[in-house]
């Protein structure tokens, strides 16, 4: 079973919170700025798919 483009960006965004603790997002916004210098578009919008998830896991609320 293939995974979507979701699931690829929810698995990282847990595997970063995991590894990186209370840092994950400043991580998250050093890769886009490095993706963003290296003109890497398709990059840039994975890694904004990852940020997006990683805001809703940590939003006060949410289901974990």
């Amino acid at each position: 079973m293939k995974m979507t483009d979701d699931e690829v960006a929810l698995g990282a965004a847990m595997m970063l919170l995991r590894r990186h603790g209370d840092l994950a997002p400043q991580r998250v916004a050093q890769r886009i700025g490095e993706l963003a210098l290296a003109g890497d578009h398709e990059g840039i919008e994975l890694w904004k798919q990852i940020a997006s998830r990683m805001d809703q896991i940590l939003r006060p609320g949410a289901a974990h």
